[in-house]
């Protein structure tokens, strides 16, 4: 079917026109549920079928989710129009921030070994460097605590990138101006880049510089699109102005209503501003709501309009249907007991009723309803957090939510005691009686299966090491075996706990994984006590269980702060703690480090501080999360409080409407019952071929990383694959003509070579350490490649050339080695893909399970599969290049071989879509295993999925089913080799 008509088939008439706008630069005006996302995709679709070319268009999404979900949108709408869904593996479909990473890469391969710091990660770093960086005495003038400190500035530095300030500009600033800030942040620069870190904010910062200099590493950029524009910031709106300065078409949509994040710098001018800065730009509204009820559209329109004024654009939404039952009211309950104990009583009521979910009806479950509120964390006068009084009347009804239990990452008792225990070890070990008092008090309450003198050998055998004399020798601890090891004493195999306390502990292991980025190990009781420190402070705010729990969405009431569910919509909203002075909010001034003068241009604009509009923003947001249910709620007398609270402005002027109720009794007309069934959500989908690789092998061992967060342990040599992956990638970007001699090899990688686990040596001539023998046989493994494979350099190299492949509703995402052989005219004569592999081929039998020949054969096939597909590029051969013994092993890529490969992907894609997750083990690969510490290792039959995925095609003629299948053992123990 032509593009054309499945546009006019699919789109609203304001959509199509958005869609096919072949204007230079066009605003897309789209309100909550109006379909962007939608939008979005078919414009793309629609791109692709007038000839553009994928590599030439670039579109940029708030959140990966996001990305994934107009991905799958894309690939439906090329199906439908009999085109090739694999082409957009050629686009960009993603974040800012990961466009930025993608082109630093392309600038330079060594960016591509860069650990990227987020928030956390970041204060971590500055608690490492806290000495260099002479933080203490900052720390001194300005008179506040040690983590006070790292957070302003690591606040300072953020927002130094984002508003894109010189750290001359903040050193010579006049009159409030510090000259040691703009002197720090100009020496966390420098040490950032020497240590091979980069966070978010310096990637944006990085590319516009280099940009602004040589834009050629856009091309063949010709489309840009941008999704969510109310929230760029400063930098990140320069860098679209690059990338439009490049581009023939430049496609804005959002929302200026939404514009909820302008405390951390977000510029909602750039929206309401853009018909200025491009006088001759098409302008879009998207007006049908898809996701409300008439009367949830209309009174929030008329909230945000009566509020906001001639400070918002026009958008005049309707709603596309007015489905029922539906239920509107507006609250005041006596006190907060009674108004949690109301709430949770309606969701009791509306659980199991029939709802009608684009034309499938199903009963509703605890995950169709969500409890927002300002602040979860704040606390009552009375010491209680603000969600407590509803998270408790949910208990009292048996109903499971998912929140930032007890307002962070330890409320609940496993991850507190897990903390706790590693508490234990700050001085000294502890003895006897102090263990089986903290025993008592708080693990065996926490793992009723716990193991009291198992875990005193632990705590024995870590306190010994931790706490070695300083002439012990060189100390070298993981915090996250550590953490394994009390798993396993606690016995939290057997302890049979649910996902959602599974989901906590994962947390607890990427806290663990965050350190060893930053700290790689535990060099001292000092850096052991950072950890602690790290724990008991950054941590206790840094980490929200509802963030990981609202994108995965378990069947459980969400009960969090609006701004986590951005994106999101829910059958039933609860919006409650909505009394005067508490929503909204007051305004606030920028209370960060930087000198006022070089922020008052950010300040005027309401970024970095609490403004009435973007309350009203908020507030606008939170309602409009909702489809069919909506409760604003708010209580006269508050936990603790003294005085009566009014109901807030917000919730009197909802009120005000017809469509609104005001009384708590009686439920919505025509309510009927339904079988429960949860919906499913777009973060059930997976994503890349590691997600997948790891259902393969056992699905058990994709529940606990992909679905619970477990990390596996860092080795010492930990990078090195990956390092020598890079210094390749270097050589071919540097000679590209002809192959280097032994000592250019040599000097590229050197200078490219970088493992954070583990230090250079003082003296590296006299005494080489670990760290030079690594670099050394790095060196080696360059130049045996080189010396047999040099007319690999007479071909153009498309270095680690990302890809999507659709499949079974999913896109898989992943990235080739791909060598390109040219003529003389920049033909391509011939195509190989290489997967390079710092292993040695061959193995002793005894450790065979080293090589899992399924997995590396089923990487090249997918990999050849995008390359002839989505890149245009047919692939003579595939291959596995062992660096270790300079061997390349050709792999099958003929036409069964690369459909087994994707029958066993989509085979994959249906159990991880049903949470068929059973536990398949076998003795060597149970011993390899990341969580074999924390897992039963019971044997399990698939309950969902009925069919077994195809043999897959390996080197040599042979076939072999994934290791699912081909290495378990229905009997297996789990232990041993026999």
């Amino acid at each position: 079917m032509e593009i054309d008509r499945i546009l006019r088939r699919d789109l609203t008439f304001e959509q199509y026109a958005a869609v096919g706008d072949r204007s230079r630069e066009v605003l897309c005006l789209a309100g909550a549920g109006a379909g962007k996302s939608r939008t979005l995709a078919y414009r793309i679709a629609r791109l692709l079928a007038d000839g553009a070319s994928p590599e030439s268009i670039v579109a940029f999404t708030f959140t990966e989710k996001a990305a994934e979900s107009i991905k799958r949108r894309v690939a439906q709408a090329l199906q439908a129009s009999d085109m090739e869904p694999a082409i957009i593996g050629g686009m960009y479909i993603g974040t800012i921030h990961a466009y930025c990473q993608r082109v630093l890469g392309a600038m330079d391969a060594k960016y591509r070994q860069y650990d990227v710091l987020d928030e956390n990660r970041l204060k971590l770093y500055l608690m490492r460097k806290y000495g260099l960086l002479a933080l203490g005495e900052m720390r001194k003038r300005k008179g506040v605590g040690y983590f006070a400190a790292i957070g302003k500035v690591s606040d300072a530095w953020k927002t130094a990138n984002d508003e894109m300030l010189d750290f001359e500009q903040v050193t010579s600033a006049d009159g409030d101006g510090d000259p040691n800030i703009g002197e720090l942040l100009a020496g966390i620069h420098r040490r950032m880049g020497s240590d091979q870190y980069i966070d978010f904010s310096a990637m944006i910062s990085i590319v516009v510089e280099q940009l602004g200099k040589d834009a050629s590493a856009l091309a063949p950029l010709r489309h840009l699109m941008v999704d969510e524009y109310q929230d760029v910031n400063r930098s990140q709106e320069e860098l679209i102005r690059l990338m439009h300065r490049e581009a023939e078409t430049l496609f804005v949509v959002g929302d200026d209503d939404q514009a909820i994040y302008g405390w951390r710098g977000a510029d909602v001018t750039n929206i309401l501003e853009f018909p200025e800065r491009y006088p001759n730009c098409s302008r879009h509204t998207l007006a049908q709501n898809f996701r409300s009820t008439t009367p949830i559209v209309e009174v929030s329109d008329a909230f945000v309009t009566a509020e906001l004024g001639p400070s918002r654009m026009l958008k005049a939404p309707i709603a596309a249907s007015n489905q029922t039952p539906q239920d509107f009211r507006v609250l005041q309950f006596p006190d907060r007991a009674a108004e949690a104990e109301w709430v949770a009583a309606r969701i009791s009521e509306l659980l199991g009723t029939a709802y009608d979910d684009d034309g499938i009806v199903r009963g509703l479950t605890p995950a169709d309803f969500a409890i927002l509120m300002r602040s979860t964390r704040s606390k009552e006068q009375d010491g209680t957090y603000r969600h407590t009084a509803f998270t408790r009347a949910l208990d009292a009804v048996g109903i499971p939510y998912s929140m930032e239990s007890g307002g962070g990452p330890f409320g609940r008792p496993q991850t507190a005691a897990l903390r706790d225990t590693f508490e234990l070890l700050r001085k000294e070990a502890p003895n006897r009686d102090t263990v089986r008092g903290h025993y008592n008090e708080s693990v065996q309450p926490a793992y009723p299966k716990s193991d009291f003198n198992a875990l005193t050998s632990v705590l024995a055998d870590w306190g010994s090491q931790i706490h070695q004399p300083g002439n012990g020798g060189r100390l070298r601890l993981y915090p996250q075996e550590m953490m394994y090891q009390l798993l396993k004493a606690l016995r939290i195999a057997e302890a049979g706990f649910d996902d959602a306390v599974m989901r906590d502990i994962g947390l607890f292991s990427r806290m663990m994984l965050d350190f060893e980025t930053v700290y790689s190990h535990i060099g001292s009781a000092w850096d052991f006590g950072s950890l602690l420190n790290f724990l008991n402070n950054p941590a206790e705010s840094g980490y929200d269980v509802s963030t990981d729990d609202v994108v995965q969405r378990p069947d459980a009431v969400t009960v969090s702060t609006v701004h986590k569910v951005k994106g999101l919509e829910f059958p039933g909203v609860f919006l409650v703690d909505v009394e005067q002075g508490r929503f909204s909010g007051s305004n606030s001034k920028y209370q960060g480090w930087l000198p006022g003068s070089v922020m008052a241009d950010a300040t005027a604009r309401g970024a970095y501080r609490n403004t009435r509009a973007q309350e009203i923003r908020l507030f606008y947001t939170a309602v409009t999360r909702a489809e069919r249910y909506l409760y604003v709620t708010g209580a006269t007398k508050l936990p603790g409080g003294k005085q009566d609270r009014k109901m807030s402005g917000y919730a009197q002027r909802l009120g005000k409407h017809d469509a609104v109720l005001d009384q708590p009794s009686g439920l919505p007309a025509g309510l009927k019952p339904a079988a429960p069934r949860q919906r499913v959500e777009d973060a059930d989908y997976p994503t890349n071929f590691s997600e997948i690789k790891y259902y393969l092998d056992c699905p058990k061992s994709y529940q606990f990383s992909r679905r619970y967060g477990f990390n596996p342990v860092i080795g010492e040599l930990f990078g090195y694959g990956k390092s020598v992956h890079t210094s390749i990638q270097k050589l071919h970007e540097l000679y590209q003509d002809a192959a280097p001699a032994n000592a250019q090899i040599e000097t590229v990688v050197a200078d490219t070579f970088h493992l954070k686990h583990v230090s250079p040596s003082s003296d590296p001539d006299g005494n080489p350490g670990p760290y030079e023998m690594a670099r050394a046989s790095a060196v080696r493994a360059a130049q045996g490649y080189v010396q047999s494979y040099g007319s690999d350099f007479e071909r153009r190299r498309g270095q680690e050339v990302p890809f999507e492949i659709p499949a079974a509703g999913c896109v898989i995402s992943g990235s080739i080695d791909l060598l390109l052989k040219e003529d003389a005219q920049g033909n391509i004569l011939e195509a190989e893909i290489i997967d390079f592999k710092t292993m040695d081929s061959t193995a002793p039998d005894d450790d065979a399970a080293m090589i899992d020949w399924t997995e590396l054969a089923l990487q090249v096939q997918l990999y050849t599969r995008a390359a002839e597909r989505a890149l245009g590029e047919n692939a003579g051969t595939g291959s596995v290049h062992f660096l270790k013994d300079n061997r390349r092993v050709q792999v099958p890529i003929d036409g069964a071989a690369l459909q087994a490969a994707i029958d066993n992907i989509e085979w994959a894609v249906q159990g991880i879509l049903g949470s068929d997750f059973p536990m398949r083990p076998h003795p060597y690969k149970c011993q390899e295993c990341d969580f074999q510490r924390i897992c039963p290792q019971s044997p399990q039959d698939f309950a969902r999925l009925q069919r077994q995925p195809p043999e897959l095609h390996l080197p040599g003629g042979g076939r072999q089913m994934a290791r699912a299948f081909s290495q378990y053992r229905p009997a297996c123990s789990g232990s041993g080799r026999g």
